[in-house]
């Protein structure tokens, strides 16, 4: 085993709440003039840099911060094709209502496995380079049992967050048989693609004539849970709906976009805290000209919060979590400590992880570096690259 100090860490933020000696005014569990010590992809070590074990080798990041990796916990990585004229007519006015996802299942459908496989390396190697180290990756642009199931092996190449999306919209050939698309899904398509996922989601949304109704949401999920999957809940996009309660009732990891919310819908949250994410993605709302997301609200009344890209090809084609954070703490009321706090701990929780989010010894040593001394320089310099994926490197004097 080899072992790697980095050091010349000029901020560094381990949301560890329980560090002996960090700043804990923030929850972020803060040190200045810090090192962290790897050895096999772990953290051994965290403290002071005076105080730091020996090592076999030294990687000095030259007076940057260093923060725990983002935790991308949706995205929709795996489709082709390309949906920007559709951006383009929102920007004038036109409403969003998933019809195009249609689009994008055509594109999808059409390209090879190469093809695909070579469009996720591309978008995996973006986030990286923004500081993500964690992603969820969905299916949803096959919508047949064979391009989902493939949608997800490409996707399981990337990563070990693989969600089971064959209920996002019902398919154009089933527009009028929507019985009969839910039956598949839950059938033939689930059969096949749960031995490739960890989780299943729906796009519960009664508001849009494509996407799924509350029974129809509830058949999907019960199916996936009984062979075996995780629960995740796309719901309260478009309007106030379901999903909310639906997501805290069956015990889902997370709801997602949480847009519109009643009382009801926010007591709900604050009741399943332990257990159900509000993750809020206001990425899409930027590129669809909707209403942002209350985070204020929910932070205030305590539900759990996390904050992911939903990168696809329709109504976020972004890849950045450095702008996510940003939007965050500009348009939905957040600080920029809770912002990094969703962005890292919160969306490890969506995904029911412990082992990222956190710098402490035992945990993966996922780190994120910013070319700046402290982490409010996310929201301080929206659109600047600052954030990047720090590779071990492994070396003296590097």
């Amino acid at each position: 085993m080899t072992s790697t100090v980095i050091t010349g860490i000029a901020e560094l933020v381990t949301n560890d709440e329980h560090l002996e000696g960090a700043d804990h005014s923030e929850h972020l569990g803060r040190l200045s003039d810090a090192a962290i010590i790897v050895q096999d992809g772990l953290i051994a070590w965290v403290g002071p840099a005076s105080q730091a074990p020996a090592a076999d080798s030294r990687q000095d990041v030259g007076g940057r911060s260093v923060i725990p990796g983002f935790v991308d916990s949706h995205s929709h990585l795996v489709f082709a094709g390309d949906r920007s004229a559709e951006f383009a007519a929102r920007m004038t006015g036109v409403t969003y209502d998933g019809g195009g996802i249609a689009n994008s299942v055509n594109a999808t459908r059409a390209a090879s496995d190469d093809e695909l496989r070579a469009l996720v390396g591309v978008r995996i190697e973006e986030m990286r380079a923004q500081g993500t180290t964690t992603v969820e990756i969905k299916s949803g642009y096959g919508l047949s049992v064979e391009d989902e199931a493939r949608s997800l092996r490409i996707a399981a190449e990337f990563t070990s967050e693989t969600t089971f999306l064959g209920a996002h919209v019902v398919p154009p050939e089933f527009v009028d048989r929507r019985a009969e698309y839910v039956a598949l899904v839950i059938g033939e398509m689930l059969s096949a693609c749960a031995p490739l996922a960890r989780w299943i989601d729906v796009f519960c949304e009664p508001r849009s004539a494509h996407a799924f109704t509350e029974d129809e949401a509830r058949e999907v999920l019960s199916a996936g849970r009984d062979a075996g999957l995780g629960l995740r809940v796309h719901g309260n996009q478009l309007g106030p709906g379901p999903g909310v309660r639906l997501a805290v009732e069956m015990g889902a990891a997370s709801v997602d976009h949480c847009t519109f919310l009643s009382e009801e819908d926010l007591e709900a949250l604050v009741a399943a805290s332990d257990t159900t994410v509000a993750t809020l993605l206001p990425g899409a709302e930027f590129s669809t000209r909707s209403r942002y997301p209350d985070a204020r609200r929910l932070l205030d009344a305590g539900v759990s919060v996390a904050l992911a890209t939903d990168c696809n090809p329709g109504t976020c084609y972004s890849s950045s979590m450095p702008f996510v954070l940003a939007l965050a703490v500009r348009e939905m009321g957040m600080t920029p400590a809770e912002a990094v706090r969703a962005a890292t701990v919160g969306s490890a929780k969506s995904l029911r992880r412990n082992d990222i989010g956190v710098l402490r010894p035992g945990n993966r040593a996922d780190l994120a570096v910013l070319d700046a001394p402290s982490y409010l320089h996310l929201s301080y310099r929206p659109g600047v690259p600052i954030a990047r994926a720090l590779e071990e490197r492994g070396r003296h004097g590097s």
